[in-house]
């Protein structure tokens, strides 16, 4: 039996970063994606994780439990990711979804007291071609439209389309995660487009990846796009401890689809004996 709490830290522009805990043991922090929060995107994992470790569920600026703020740039959110970590006093593992799975990358990359990160089908704009790129440029653009008219849902669900298979797009549905989800569409927008504009170090870059030094495990879906494990590789091929894995049967939507297998293998990966020094 688990007891939820909250844990919050403010950081250095003043924005309280809040995310619910649950579980005891080696402390796991998860990354959400664009779409949803801490609690959306990651409690269909918990009850066969938190017997093990203890999971804090932050939502980034403008999401969940945390405060807002304009600045949504990801140098920004990476400062709100190490200011969390650093908060719980031990060393850490850090998992990321998808546009989460790159703030962990930018995370790892600057923290000592990340210890290990999990990543799970990280967003990688270089690996898409040019029909990937523009399946991912008329999603957006749709939701814009349908955001635009007030269906903040069928806004959602419309940029959906990019990453998720049609069928994780049934399952979202009937699950409710594109209702309860759509309220951040407008955050969404304003998110992209920062990301957009961004000219500072990515997640992506080489020079950046080639600093993590703790294991890393990158993951993607059988039944993926193309261009997730394209992105995998990429991610794995720049880290010194990284290693690609694959979730049968899934694709984008892991998290969501998937939760048992995907726990069974963070669990598998963050229970193993840490190498020192």
């Amino acid at each position: 039996m688990t007891t939820q709490r909250t844990h919050h830290v403010t950081t250095a522009d003043g924005v309280t970063i809040g995310g619910t805990v649950h579980g005891h043991g080696r402390p796991l922090v998860f990354l959400h994606g664009g779409i949803g929060d801490g609690d959306l995107d990651w409690g269909r994992l918990l009850g066969h994780l938190t017997g093990r470790f203890t999971c804090h569920l932050p939502s980034m600026r403008g999401r969940g439990l945390s405060g807002d703020h304009p600045d949504l740039s990801p140098g920004r959110q990476v400062d709100d990711i190490l200011a969390y970590v650093d908060s719980i006093g031990r060393p850490t593992g850090l998992v990321g979804w998808s546009a989460g799975a790159n703030l962990a990358l930018g995370a790892a990359a600057r923290s000592d007291a990340v210890d290990a990160v999990a990543l799970v089908e990280p967003a990688m704009r270089g690996q898409m071609d040019e029909q990937e790129q523009a399946l991912i440029g008329r999603a957006v653009a749709r939701m814009g439209e349908l955001a635009a008219e007030g269906d903040f849902t069928a806004a959602v669900r419309a940029f959906a389309g990019g990453p998720f298979n049609d069928e994780e797009i049934a399952a979202a549905e009937d699950a409710g995660y594109f209702e309860a989800t759509g309220r951040y569409v407008p955050h969404l927008l304003n998110l992209l487009r920062q990301v957009m504009a961004y000219e500072g170090p990515t997640a992506e870059d080489p020079a950046v990846l080639s600093t993590i030094s703790a294991p890393v495990l990158v993951l993607h879906g059988s039944d993926t796009r193309p261009f997730y494990p394209a992105g995998a590789r990429h991610v794995a091929g720049h880290i010194p401890h990284a290693r690609v894995g694959e979730i049968p049967g899934a694709g984008h939507a892991a998290p969501l689809t998937h939760p048992e297998a995907l726990a069974t293998t963070l669990a598998e990966f963050f229970g193993a004996p840490r190498r020192s020094g």
